[in-house]
């Protein structure tokens, strides 16, 4: 049985959206913040995510404990995670306990960023930077899109540097949180099995007093790099390569027939990468990914090898890549059908209804029903995908590589 969609607005901007379905036996809860690292300054850089934990540090009426015995006590499903472009708190609870959840997650929200807590928590931050950057997947894509992008925000790190993190303040971290968190620059979502009355009455009850200011972001377009570079590590067994290139943004028609363009290309199975490299031996790993901005986007192929076989690889990565539309209706219903099961298994828990709602609200100003975004794949022909292709023609790549020294 499909929820059903309410949406309204408190007077400070705050918008509330919510997918009720009885159904369920569950409901989720979530803010969906519009701040991340693209919204940071060079010497800000990670700031957004060390806010996201601080959040979790204590309130002007919780301490650090009392909110992690409370998410113990509702048996909630907490979490959060920051983004490029968006910072996201979120619950799963038992419908008895939503009211409880949605008051606790509203006073985190406003939060105390106690100075002992940030000096404990950026070491924390730290060493988490340090542990991603022995990752050589990690540490490539994120020098490899730092790279691509230059001096567009896009390419920002999340994780910020060990210099940037280092540097930062508890006061700078309260004027990034004073000019970023403001209600109208906030999503208040809720899916599943609770009261809408309820959740809005409750909202104006603990959020309806936060002030608003006005929040602004760029969006420019971002016109694209051909050439790349290569690095080098110690103590690699493999060697990794990813290419870039222009892509749709979040708010492009043509993200559909392209997703669905992606998956025959470089899905984790049964894509024309995973025949040609993987199931050939030439490569571990190989995908392709079309990663949608809010106002432009990027495409990325991705290869890992034995050093001794990355050239090969990438070269017939290349071969594949050039010829996007070489692939039969077969193939294309194969790519739809994998799309639309993800979409339907994701849709099936209230958690995956919210994400969906918040991120499209976020980007889009609107939600689309489930079914109608199941029809909207099931109903992309070669041609759609081919016209999309005359904006987004997925040439031009540059190229990057991580190998051993």
């Amino acid at each position: 049985m499909p929820g059903l969609f309410h949406q309204t607005t408190l007077a400070n901007g705050l918008t509330i959206l919510g997918e009720t379905n009885s159904a369920n036996a569950s409901a989720s809860i979530g803010f969906f913040v519009k701040t991340g690292a693209r919204d940071e300054t060079p010497t800000e850089s990670g700031v957004s995510h060390f806010l996201e934990h601080m959040l979790f540090k204590g309130t002007p009426t919780r301490s650090a404990i009392d909110i992690n015995l409370q998410l113990g006590n509702l048996g909630a499903q907490a979490n959060a995670f920051t983004s490029e472009e968006n910072t996201v708190y979120y619950a799963a609870v038992i419908p008895e306990n939503f009211r409880e959840m949605q008051e606790l997650l509203s006073d985190m929200m406003r939060p105390l960023l106690d100075p002992q807590e940030f000096d404990m928590e950026k070491k924390v931050i730290l060493e988490e930077i340090a542990l991603y950057q022995d990752r050589p997947h990690f540490y490539l894509f994120e020098n490899a899109s730092m790279d691509f992008f230059g001096a567009h925000p896009a390419g920002n790190s999340v994780l910020g540097s060990h210099a940037s993190v280092s540097g930062l303040t508890r006061d700078g971290m309260k004027a990034y949180f004073d000019c970023r968190y403001s209600p109208s620059n906030i999503v208040l979502a809720a899916t599943g099995n609770f009261s809408w009355e309820r959740f809005v009455e409750d909202a104006q009850r603990f959020c309806g007093g936060w002030m608003d200011f006005p929040v602004t972001r760029d969006t420019p377009r971002y016109a694209g790099k051909s050439q790349g570079r290569t690095f080098s590590r110690k103590n690699l067994s493999h060697a990794h390569a990813v290419l870039f290139t222009l892509g749709p943004s979040a708010q492009d028609e043509e993200r559909y027939p392209l997703s669905v363009l992606s998956t025959i290309l470089g899905d984790s199975s049964g894509s024309r990468l995973y025949w040609a490299l993987i199931d050939k031996g030439l490569a571990d790993s190989a995908s392709v990914d079309s990663d949608e901005r809010d106002g432009t986007g990027c495409w990325s192929a991705y290869v890992s090898a034995a050093p001794d076989r990355l050239d090969k690889a990438v070269s017939i990565a290349r071969e594949v890549l050039a010829e996007p539309l070489d692939f039969s209706g077969a193939d294309l219903e194969r790519a739809k059908s994998k799309i639309v099961a993800r979409i339907v298994l994701d849709g099936e828990l209230p958690m995956g209804r919210l994400m969906s709602l918040g991120m499209e609200w976020s980007y889009r100003r609107r939600s689309t029903p489930l079914q109608e975004v199941v029809e909207r794949v099931l109903s992309i022909t070669h041609r759609d995908i081919e016209q999309a292709l005359t904006r987004f023609p997925l040439s031009g790549w540059a190229e990057y590589r991580l190998v051993p020294e």
